[in-house]
């Protein structure tokens, strides 16, 4: 099984050198795109390729450069920004990336600035990655050492300066035009759209934003060709992911696998299956803003259109278990209680609707909820759903929280009959 993002990360995550790097073909990418490839050539080929982006929303990425102007007549600079903001609860995939082979996004980063002709690119970090700050800064300042970075990159006449940025630590910066405005400084909430980034981004620039396990397959599909990549996988979404699990399980953790992998497969092989005296009851598959799976999807593979089938998101690919010693009442409860910390406040219905959801769900929690509870419940399901809410973070919010009342319906209803949590 090939495992091309994750083959050289150590389980101490010591990161390779930049000549440890090199000697394992590291940077071979860029020197082939600057000297065989025109900046087109490499949107194709990643187009091609059928990577989807690895943040959440699985958009084409080489579709998604392909929208950036390009030209003599672009206003510049362009920017390039990988982000580094992994603040969604139970994702930790690119944590791994990040303090495991810095070189190996840096070099990412600088195929997708060639391809958008970028001149300068940002790492948009989250604050509490202290490890992965140190090593990036590191990598970074080897890259530019060698001629990786900087002033006409090996003699290519192609320029592109690279920063790091730690951001201040709010969830609502993974959404990539928040992130934008944090980057210039200004208050973390999302833009309107259009414009989009790619015409109006950063500074007003064109601008591309990509998650960083996307830019780190990169380098890989250019070495390879898009038909390798796509290879690697089970189903047409092209590629290896990295899954994680976390909960009641024997081995929680976080493995590269071919994209499709199935729900049982990851949690029973992987992650070594339940904890003795525990049972699975539902799962998250994709972070917590994702919707509920239960028992009758575990053969169901891990890919977008495969989740989306059965009425959830792939997300980030990383999965929360639910087990039956654990009470989905205050499981949800505990999600809302982030989420509504976490909005940023712009828009009427998730500034106040959050907190309204929380609290009803505090109040079942502890014994003092009312029958009409689960319909304000279900009504906020709707009300702070797509379409009605300036971002995405209360739609998301909600996806727990509306397949919990689905699934769970029973153990809602419950705490208002015993007037307790019964699982206390």
């Amino acid at each position: 099984m090939e495992k091309p993002l994750t083959q050289h990360i150590t389980p101490d995550r010591k990161p390779l050198s930049l000549k440890e790097y090199e000697q394992v073909g590291g940077y071979r990418a860029v020197h082939k795109i600057l000297k065989e490839l025109t900046p087109e050539g490499v949107t194709n080929l990643v187009k091609d390729s059928n990577l989807r982006g690895r943040g959440g929303a699985g958009f084409n990425t080489g579709l998604k450069w392909s929208f950036v102007p390009m030209g003599p007549e672009v206003p510049r600079p362009k920017y390039l920004v990988a982000n580094a903001d992994e603040m969604e609860p139970g994702t930790f995939k690119d944590r791994i990336l990040l303090e495991g082979n810095p070189h190996q996004l840096i070099e990412g980063m600088i195929v997708a600035s060639y391809a958008i002709q970028a001149d300068i690119s940002y790492v948009f970090l989250r604050w509490a990655y202290k490890k992965a700050a140190q090593e990036i800064t590191k990598a970074i300042n080897e890259a530019y050492a060698a001629g990786y970075l900087g002033q006409n990159i090996l003699g290519s006449g192609y320029s592109l300066e690279m920063h790091l940025h730690t951001g201040v630590g709010r969830y609502m910066c993974g959404e990539e035009t928040a992130l934008l405005n944090a980057l210039e400084g200004k208050r973390a909430t999302p833009r309107a759209k259009p414009p989009f980034p790619q015409v109006s981004g950063l500074f007003g620039k064109p601008t591309i934003v990509n998650n960083v396990e996307t830019l780190c397959c990169l380098p890989h599909i250019v070495n390879n060709g898009a038909a390798w990549f796509k290879g690697l996988s089970r189903t047409g979404d092209a590629g290896t992911k990295i899954y994680g699990v976390s909960g009641k399980v024997n081995k929680p953790g976080a493995w590269e696998l071919p994209m499709g992998v199935t729900v049982r497969e990851l949690i029973e092989e992987y992650a070594g299956g339940m904890k003795n005296g525990y049972r699975f009851k539902g799962a998250l598959p994709g972070g917590a803003s994702t919707d509920f799976l239960v028992e009758e999807h575990l053969d169901t593979p891990m890919d977008y259109p495969s989740i989306a089938a059965v009425g959830s998101r792939m997300g980030t690919g990383t999965m929360i278990i639910l087990d039956d010693h654990t009470c989905p009442v205050g499981f949800v409860h505990n999600l809302q209680h982030f989420f509504a910390q976490e909005s940023c406040g712009f828009c009427t219905p998730c500034r106040e609707g959050l907190p309204w959801v929380e609290k009803i769900l505090l109040s079942l929690d502890r014994g003092e909820g009312k029958p009409e509870d689960i319909q304000l419940l279900n009504f906020h399901t709707k009300a702070l759903g797509p379409g009605n809410t300036f971002c995405a973070l209360a739609p998301g919010a909600m996806e727990p929280l509306q397949s919990a009342l689905k699934y769970f319906g029973e153990d809602f209803e419950r705490h208002i009959n015993e007037k307790q949590c019964p699982w206390k």
